[in-house]
């Protein structure tokens, strides 16, 4: 009987797969009874009772699956050999269980409705309109720029602690949802990752455990990128999967927030990600854009990149191959480079909304 149990949910995973993607096919559906219904009460569910601990319990939770996994394949080895069909029906036990709690409990998030469609803005804009949108944000990152600094040429350098920071971010969100009502964020559970050395040096900032809804942080990574970076997760937590949509979201969380400093953490998120885009469309453009940026904004992006840098290791190309490969997997054809379509969120929202 026990056999027979493990044999059938071994086997799920085939009709997993086929129901996921036919769901998949059923967007308005997700959104209504997934997104906005059932991952509504499950995630707050889980914010809520995680949410009290000051650490990761998803980051122990890790921890303990990759020890146990070890010392699981380290003791069963032999039995690949020995003894196939059921060291393969184990495997198949686990990944099974693990696809079917990934889906239930965020993972169909990745098949809802695109934002855009939601906002009622394109998909798709122009050069021009991006030369636009640009400029606008030039002008609001060098204001705000000014406002913290005295002079244009320095640095910004946010005077908070990292856990000061993460206290002072759903503040943003609490603006937003004046707009935004889907986007209330509550009960909290953000936090700073126990494997945060490891992760500078894989490329991470951040990510979302979907078994405990918890949000993580790289706790090494540069102060002056811990509010967009901390909003970006909440968006995860709040059902908006995709990563172009959370850091969409993530923008005007901080960008919406009372503090001046999560402002210039916003403006400059967006103004980033729109002028490698001019960029890559027109270089020239680019360079004349580049100059009316204040020298110390480029200062902060040096910095991160400074940061990227130091933190390079052979680890980074394996993990964004294996990321590409899990956002293609999961909805996002475009893979990382799903990253870069903010850009089209950002143009065509801030052309139709006063910044």
């Amino acid at each position: 009987m026990i056999k027979t149990t493990k044999q059938l949910i071994a086997i799920s995973i085939i009709p997993q797969y086929f129901i996921v993607k036919w769901l998949g096919q059923h967007p308005d559906f997700i959104e209504t009874y997934y997104s906005n219904g059932f991952y509504q009460y499950s995630s707050k569910l889980f914010r809520y009772v995680f949410g009290l601990f000051p650490f990761s319990i998803g980051d122990l939770l890790y921890l303990s699956a990759i020890i146990y996994s070890i010392r699981w394949f380290i003791k069963n080895r032999q039995r690949i050999i020995k003894d196939t069909k059921a060291w393969f029906l184990d495997v198949m036990l686990v990944l099974s269980l693990g696809y079917f709690a990934f889906h239930l409990l965020w993972g169909m998030n990745y098949y809802r409705q695109p934002l855009h469609e939601n906002l009622g803005l394109e998909a798709d804009y122009t050069t021009e309109q991006l030369v636009l949108v640009t400029k606008l944000l030039i002008e609001k990152s060098n204001k705000v720029h000014s406002q913290i600094v005295r002079k244009d040429s320095l640095i910004v350098v946010i005077p908070y602690e990292k856990n000061n920071i993460i206290n002072l971010v759903p503040s943003g969100y609490e603006n937003l949802k004046q707009d935004f009502p889907n986007l209330e964020y509550r009960p909290k559970s953000l936090k700073k990752s126990l494997f945060s050395y490891p992760l500078a040096y894989s490329g991470v900032g951040g990510y979302l455990n979907p078994l405990t809804n918890e949000a993580q942080l790289n706790g090494v990574i540069p102060t002056y990128k811990f509010p967009t970076t901390a909003s970006h997760e909440i968006a995860h937590q709040l059902g908006y999967a995709a990563e172009n949509e959370a850091n969409f979201i993530g923008c005007l969380a901080a960008i919406n927030h009372d503090n001046m400093y999560f402002n210039y953490s916003g403006y400059t998120f967006g103004l980033r990600y729109c002028l490698n885009e001019i960029y890559i469309r027109d270089e020239a453009q680019y360079e004349t854009l580049v100059k009316t940026v204040n020298p110390g904004i480029l200062k902060n992006y040096k910095e991160t990149r400074e940061f990227r840098e130091a933190h390079h290791s052979p680890l980074v190309p394996f993990f964004n191959k294996f990321f590409n490969g899990f956002l293609k997997a999961n909805n996002q054809d475009k893979g990382m480079k799903s990253y870069s379509y903010v850009v089209a969120l950002l143009v065509n929202y801030f052309e139709s909304n006063s910044l």
